[in-house]
């Protein structure tokens, strides 16, 4: 079960984040969620602001990266009752706000990637892009969303 997964890994899901804007958090459509943007937020707030490098170092990104991702988790949870519905991650796409001369991004997507491998193993392995860019919602210095592939209940 996924949830003794995440236990092992010493991860509890947070309530799900409420949007920021005018959307819903995830939207379920055939044998497939989509799981919004999500910001790196812990207990109401954003757990690092600014752009990576100048502002946020790269480990602290890959921190964000894998909040993004807890945070997705909590959502798909809260919509699918329980995590054991997923067959696969799909995509994963990730967005790092950054500096011009910074070009590492994907080294800062590993922090949600390479949780979902060790969360959901081979189904965990996925597509993605991982993209620069100006800026994002709040100054956070990372966005993701999700595409998972999902079983009736």
């Amino acid at each position: 079960m996924i949830d003794d997964k995440l236990q092992a890994l010493g991860i509890a899901l947070p309530p799900a984040p409420r949007p920021v804007a005018s959307y819903v958090p995830a939207v379920e459509t055939g044998s497939l969620l989509f799981i919004s943007g999500q910001l790196p937020i812990r207990d109401g707030a954003l757990i690092h602001t600014g752009r990576v490098p100048d502002a946020v170092t790269l480990e602290a990104a890959k921190e964000a990266a894998r909040q993004c991702l807890i945070n997705a988790l909590a959502v798909a949870r809260e919509q699918l009752t329980t995590l054991d519905r997923v067959v696969r991650i799909v995509r994963l796409s990730g967005f790092v706000a950054s500096a011009p001369d910074f070009y590492q991004q994907p080294a800062i997507i590993n922090g949600a990637s390479d949780l979902l491998e060790a969360v959901f193993g081979v189904a965990g392995q996925h597509s993605r892009i991982a993209v620069g860019v100006v800026s994002l919602p709040l100054n956070a210095p990372v966005e993701l969303d999700l595409i998972m592939q999902i079983k009736d209940p």
